[in-house]
């Protein structure tokens, strides 16, 4: 990473309420972010997408967030209340949800819902946010910006929902942008246009990009750095060209148990955790050079 960060996050914790006690969700998560792409990955329930909702402000009641530290840019992002917050995301910072099948408004048309979100952010009239939609949905390569923009999310496929998503994301030139699963509902061929299209937007525009995913090859290829997450915690970090080579037991086992073409076992490779992973002392962040 060079320059000042776009985010910086130290000593993240989110803590639930349980019957038996409180349930850390996020135990002491700390990077920071420049003009790059970071990767997040590890299994279900390891807390990533966690890490971006607390980032974004969107962890519910009666959950907690704590932090040595969590900026955005200058901006104390623990001292802001929720209305400017809401003025922050959008603008500053913003999150592509997993399925835009939730996520979209399901009787509202697509365009028009990319529309809302430029004038809710930048003040523009009717006209330029309509015009500013279109831009945003021929940016996102969608042939025929014109009948998309008047369609319903039910009338769109995966893939071209990822891209209103994004479109609608970006439309009011957020610095960093946090992509929780974007790809997971795809094809491969799809997945590949959504993430080239990510790196283009990114790269043109100067961005921060955290990708949470489950899919370590495609982190690899993809992102300049990745934190590999077990139990709430960050347990590896290392440049993405690295990966491979990655020390952590987790991060070997997890790698280990892809299947590869060619390979013949008898029996398939299955992860032994240590319950030492969960407590053992968190690395320090690396750096992209």
């Amino acid at each position: 990473m060079t320059g000042d960060p776009l985010l910086t996050v130290r000593k993240l914790r989110v803590t639930y309420p349980g019957q038996q006690g409180d349930v850390l969700a996020v135990r002491g998560v700390s990077f920071a972010l420049g003009r790059e792409r970071l990767g997040v990955v590890g299994e279900s329930g390891s807390g990533k997408s966690t890490v971006g909702r607390a980032v974004m402000g969107l962890v519910p009641a009666p959950g907690r967030v704590e932090a040595e530290a969590l900026r955005l840019g200058d901006i104390d992002l623990l001292r802001l209340g929720e209305r400017r917050l809401r003025a922050l995301r959008g603008t500053r910072i913003a999150m592509i949800l997993q399925d835009p099948k939730y996520a979209l408004n399901p009787v509202m048309r697509v365009g028009e819902q990319i529309a809302e979100t430029h004038r809710a952010h930048l003040h523009g009239g009717a006209t330029e946010a309509r015009r500013a939609a279109l831009e945003m949905l021929a940016a996102v390569r969608i042939r025929d910006p014109e009948r998309v923009y008047r369609l319903f999310p039910h009338e769109v496929s995966g893939g071209m929902g990822q891209r209103v998503m994004i479109a609608m994301m970006l439309i009011a030139g957020p610095e960093v942008l946090i992509a929780d699963e974007p790809t997971s509902a795809l094809d491969v061929t799809v997945q590949h246009q959504v993430l080239a299209i990510l790196d283009q937007l990114v790269r043109e525009r100067g961005m921060g990009l955290i990708l949470i995913s489950h899919n370590l090859p495609l982190v690899a290829s993809f992102c300049d750095r990745v934190l590999v997450m077990y139990a709430g915690r960050v347990v590896e970090c290392c440049l993405a060209s690295r990966l491979g080579e990655a020390r952590h037991p987790y991060t070997r086992g997890l790698l280990a148990a892809l299947p590869r073409i060619g390979d013949h076992h008898a029996d398939l490779p299955y992860l032994v955790r240590d319950p030492a992973w969960a407590t053992d002392e968190v690395p320090e962040p690396v750096t992209a050079p």
